[in-house]
């Protein structure tokens, strides 16, 4: 199975969504916490292109944010793509 990396802040209802989503299927993921850290947020943006939270990668690959992570999860393709 892939690696799950998600880049998140506290305050933020997408990333509480996102990562509700990846525990109700039995996902483990590595969080990182881009609160108060500008390197972090610095280097999740240059990653990403984008400087909002949730940005998530399984493995190398970018998914993209909360809405993108459900999609593939609506889809049906979510546990695929980890596979």
């Amino acid at each position: 199975m892939k690696t799950v990396t998600i880049y998140t802040t506290m305050t933020c209802p997408f990333c509480y969504k996102a990562k509700g989503l990846l525990k109700k299927k039995g996902i483990d993921f590595k969080e990182i916490s881009v609160d108060l850290n500008s390197k972090l947020r610095a280097e999740m943006a240059e990653k990403a292109g984008k400087t909002s939270v949730p940005q998530i990668w399984f493995d190398e690959e970018h998914i993209g944010g909360c809405d993108d992570l459900h999609a593939l999860d609506s889809a049906g393709t979510l546990l695929n793509r980890l596979a």
